[in-house]
């Protein structure tokens, strides 16, 4: 699935090992993916990912949002799966 709307042309951001939340102290399962990229460091199709349990998807997403570099949120499910090396 195409989790960036760039029709196929970027790969989607990979998650790596145990979906937990990104919010410090939290060791929740993550059920969403952050999408983001700091437009001053990161090319435009450059996405990183911040992973969110339930409880802490908006206080994430309101952070990044804030500082303009929030892109999409997505279903942790729809983040492509890597292995850790």
């Amino acid at each position: 699935m195409d989790v960036l709307g760039t029709g196929g042309s970027v790969p989607a951001p990979d998650a790596v090992g145990e979906l937990v939340c990104s919010a410090k102290g939290c060791r929740a399962e993550a059920g969403w993916g952050l999408l983001w990229n700091n437009p001053r460091l990161h090319t435009p199709e450059r996405r990183k990912v911040w992973l969110a349990c339930d409880d802490h998807r908006e206080h994430l997403g309101q952070f990044l949002s804030a500082r303009g570099f929030l892109r999409h949120t997505v279903p942790a499910g729809e983040l492509d799966r890597q292995e850790p090396a």
